[in-house]
């Protein structure tokens, strides 16, 4: 194809398109974020997105704040959250909102109260997360629970978490709170994440995964035993809605690219 990408279809492991590079990567991002808030605008009245932290989401960011995709975009349709953060002030470069604003959103026409990031001032981390899921009780459809987001990026880290799901930690497997806060040993810090009821109920999730140092991570989640507790990354199976996985060659070297070999 023009883009040079290749597909695979893992069936309930999600559909991969491998880019050649994480360029490749980040623009195939934005078509997914441009294409999913025009159809959410347009067809629904509003857009509910999630967004994610790491190198790959602001590289995205910072091409949809760019002049080539800025007007493409009906920014002020559309409310954005995050699926994760850190226990650290907005102003920290290792806060996720913190990042994206500085990066995209705050050169993008977004009205400020469609920016919903947590409130890492709260007294509590527990506080937070709890404010946070009355807010999107509150702000998306009711007429559907859990309630459904249009669009959640995610990333994945080489030990194979994703959001604030780490291995070992009983997030992976909470079933009713749709947002939870939780500290986690591995890092000695406080997380703020969607919890898999939350994530599986969007219409869409889009990993986005890059670099060779999650290669042989990628090829565990995709191609390995179902072992979520293990691989937090493979709780993600929207019920409704389909799961792409955006990654680049050098993640993707270890893949057999043979879906009919997976299991689970």
């Amino acid at each position: 194809m023009s883009d040079g990408h290749e597909i695979v279809d893992y069936g309930q492991r999600g559909l991969v398109f491998v880019l050649p590079t994480s360029g490749a990567l980040a623009e195939r991002a934005v078509i997914a974020f441009t294409s999913a808030a025009n159809e959410a605008v347009l067809g629904r009245g509003a857009a509910y997105f999630a967004l994610s932290g790491g190198s790959t989401p602001k590289a995205m960011g910072q091409l949809l704040a760019s002049d080539k995709y800025l007007r493409t975009i009906p920014w002020r349709g559309i409310d954005f959250f995050w699926s994760d953060e850190r226990w650290v002030p907005v102003e920290s470069e290792e806060s996720n909102a913190g990042v994206a604003l500085r990066t995209s959103l705050e050169r993008a026409p977004v009205p400020k109260e469609k920016i919903h990031s947590y409130d890492t001032t709260a007294d509590d981390p527990q506080i937070a997360a709890a404010e946070m899921e009355a807010k999107i009780r509150y702000l998306l459809p009711e007429d559907e629970f859990p309630p459904r987001f249009d669009l959640i990026f995610l990333g994945m880290g080489d030990d194979g978490h994703t959001a604030s799901l780490f291995p070992g930690t009983s997030a992976i497997q909470e079933d009713k709170k749709l947002v939870v806060a939780h500290h986690v040993p591995k890092l000695n810090a406080d997380r703020l994440t969607f919890t898999p009821p939350l994530i599986n109920a969007a219409r869409q999730v889009v990993f986005l995964v890059s670099g060779s140092v999650k290669s042989h991570m990628l090829k565990n989640v995709l191609e390995g035993d179902y072992e979520p507790d293990l691989y937090p990354a493979q709780i993600v199976r929207p019920v409704n809605g389909r799961l792409i996985w955006l990654v680049d060659a050098d993640a993707a070297a270890d893949l057999y690219r043979n879906p009919d070999a997976t299991n689970g």
